[in-house]
């Protein structure tokens, strides 16, 4: 069996921890774990020792550098880079075409990365049951045994007994209003739809081809055309053609065979901050604090905080996130306005919708400090062993002074040495390269002067490295 993660879109409803550019999946835990690296393990608890990672081109270094962290090498991992979204069948398809070409009958279990589940025994259990009605042809869902009239999830219907707890599927229904929810909720029959599967890679390629022909011939001819490997580059141009649609609607409500396998492994969407905020344990008066807080008069009001010291007097209900760039204040009961917060945000064209001031890379990671007209201040972080790309700026000139660790220059031909407390700059149209040669992590600020300063000015040149 061969995990498949779906590790793409951009909870909007979790702004502004969550951006485009560090979506839900990267979001850290109060223990200190993503929800990816939990997707990971949770992949690896129920046997998989493959995990094929479908991703955007902006995030799988992130996810690379996630999975290293967790240190468990002995599991293979692959990655599928998506150019841009087009939804899950889409995704779910590459990811079989991906497998078929070395299996077409290996089980694949597909995990979203944006969900928490807090059982992983139980999960694995439920993965186990799946198995046999998938080796038998069938599409497997897992799902969610429901605890309350939720109207804010799909539900699945059961229908007569396959084996053991496993059911045929009856049918998909829609996010019920509140009446038919508790109706729902009070049968028995039905369960919340966690968007996890399990199946064959060859079977659900033939039923896509079957139930959805010209979706299914423009993921081959992106598939023929793209670059496959390890890290598979699908080609841009014409995964840009592919239709946008779910798996849900292309396959799993219209498919012939389709199982149910009822769980109940403490699933959670988290899909909104109120939800998020139960992760972490309440005081007396049912406030719940991620970084640091004074909360005086105040109850039942989460508080997150990244860098500095929040005060709430007087409070109660509230939902209040501090970032270094962006701050959400909001009733408890209005949480799931914050979508509306980031389509405004967006038609404006507001940085904070994309990006952090801290940004991920491959060798590291970047914070800008300041920024004015005429100059840009950063704080950069270069991992061991890494080094930027050798490249020159035609408009800007760079200035970097070591605050820890050890750096290699190339500066115009010459090799240079830097420490803390030393400095280096090079003027634009200058070549240089920086690098890591020790142990651990180089940490450096970075003055940019002139009088453009885009990230589009870099001419990038042969490595040096």
């Amino acid at each position: 069996m061969i995990a498949v993660v779906l590790a793409g879109g951009a909870g909007t409803r979790l702004w502004p921890v969550s951006r485009e550019l560090y979506p839900k999946p990267f979001m850290k835990l109060p223990d200190g774990q993503s929800l990816l690296q939990k997707a990971f393990l949770r992949a690896v608890k129920a046997g998989a020792r493959e995990v094929l990672t479908v991703t955007g081109q902006e995030h799988h270094y992130s996810a690379l550098s996630e999975y290293q962290a967790l240190g468990l090498p002995e599991v293979q991992t692959y990655y599928i880079i998506e150019p841009l979204r087009r939804n899950t069948a889409p995704a779910i398809a590459m990811a079989a075409l991906w497998i078929a070409e070395r299996n077409p009958d290996e089980l694949m279990l597909v995990l979203s990365a944006d969900q928490l589940i807090s059982h992983e025994e139980a999960f694995a259990q439920a993965v186990a049951q799946a198995k046999h009605p998938a080796q038998q042809g069938y599409l497997v869902t897992f799902g969610i045994q429901p605890s309350y009239p939720a109207t804010g999830f799909g539900y699945i219907e059961r229908g007569e007994a396959l084996e053991g707890s496993v059911y045929q599927v009856s049918r998909f229904v829609e996010k019920p209003d509140q009446p038919t929810a508790e109706a729902y909720l009070n049968s028995g029959r039905y369960y919340w739809n966690a968007g996890i599967f399990c199946f064959k890679a060859g079977v659900y390629l033939q039923t896509l081809e079957h139930l959805q022909p010209q979706l299914y011939q423009a993921i081959q001819t992106c598939w023929q055309a793209s670059q496959k490997g390890e890290r598979t580059y699908l080609d841009r141009a014409l995964f840009a053609q592919v239709p946008d649609i779910s798996v849900d609607y292309a396959v799993m409500e219209k498919a012939p065979k389709v199982a149910v396998v009822p769980a109940n492994f403490g699933w959670s969407d988290l899909g909104s901050w109120d939800a998020a905020a139960q992760m972490v344990p309440p005081d007396a008066d049912g406030n719940r604090v991620l970084g640091e807080a004074v909360l005086l008069e105040t109850k039942n009001t989460f508080v997150q905080s990244e860098d500095r010291v929040v005060a709430v007097i007087g409070a109660s209900d509230l939902v209040i996130v501090d970032t270094r760039d962006a701050l959400l204040v909001a009733r408890r009961d209005s949480v799931q306005q914050v979508k509306k917060v980031v389509e405004q945000l967006a038609h404006n064209n507001h940085a904070s919708v994309r990006r952090h001031r801290t940004i991920q890379r491959p060798w590291g990671n970047y914070v800008t400090l300041e920024e004015a007209s005429g100059f840009k201040i950063r704080r950069v972080a270069l991992k061991p062993g890494q080094a930027l790309t050798n490249h020159l700026h035609h408009h800007r000139s760079e200035h970097w002074t070591v605050l820890r660790g050890t750096g290699q220059v190339w500066l115009d031909g010459q090799v240079r040495i830097i420490r803390p407390g030393e400095s280096v700059g090079a003027l634009a149209g200058v070549a240089h390269q920086l690098y890591n040669p020790g142990l651990l992590e180089l940490l450096l600020i970075e003055v940019q002067t002139g009088e453009y300063l885009g990230e589009d000015d870099v001419l990038r040149l042969e490595s040096l490295v």
